[in-house]
């Protein structure tokens, strides 16, 4: 069972492990919020439907904070702050090599393409700009991780840029790593911290991963 973050009767944060799916698929594989909803039936004792709707998505491959919303009210309220910019998120990423910039900006134009987003020049049909602020926390070996900041939501933004500049996430052999993170295909890409106000109390909240990397 990963662990419980934070819950109330509104919230329910989650440290999803790498390689777990958020949502169901519609397969037989196991997801965050079918586990979620186990927990939230041993915790109440309830035996009918749960409601139980992630307010972000993280990918399989990917592990940290997801959270869900136990109230469609809750819910409404979070996903407009979401749209509105009204929260925070902070990654954490283990790469292949040393980047030789302490920080960096990076922009580029993106395409999402067969499963897979690729960076291309500003002029190609249907791109987007995607940028992103990266720190470098630490250095071992031949690896580095990183702390990231979005400035856009593209698809498989960090993973695609970080490969681009010659530093692919470790174990994420889709983008051209060279090495493996895990047994069970998860890459060292951490969803590290989200902060966002409360949809009913309104307070500032920040909910971290305890999971780690390196």
């Amino acid at each position: 069972m990963p662990e419980i973050i934070y819950s109330d009767n509104h919230l329910l944060c989650m440290d999803k492990p790498g390689g777990l799916l958020t949502q169901p698929s519609g397969t037989d594989r196991d997801s965050l919020e079918n586990q979620g909803k186990d927990w939230i039936r041993q915790q109440t004792g309830k035996t009918g439907n749960i409601f139980l709707e992630a307010v972000h998505r993280i990918d399989a491959a990917a592990c940290g904070v997801v959270l869900f919303a136990r109230t469609s009210k809750a819910l409404s309220r979070l996903n407009q702050a979401i749209r509105e910019g009204a929260c925070r998120k902070e990654y954490r990423v283990l790469v292949e090599g040393r980047p030789g910039s302490r920080h960096c900006i990076l922009r580029d134009f993106i395409i999402h393409d067969e499963h897979k987003a690729r960076i291309v020049e500003e002029r190609t049909p249907k791109a987007v700009e995607a940028h992103l602020e990266y720190w470098v926390l630490k250095e071992a070996g031949g690896f580095a991780l990183l702390k990231v900041l979005l400035g856009s939501g593209r698809y498989h933004q960090i993973r695609a840029q970080m490969a681009h500049i010659g530093h692919p996430i470790v174990g994420d052999r889709h983008y051209g790593a060279h090495s493996q993170f895990s047994d069970n295909g998860s890459i060292a890409l951490q969803h590290y911290c989200l902060t966002i106000r409360h949809p009913v109390s309104h307070d500032e909240m920040t909910f971290q991963s305890r999971l780690t990397l390196i």
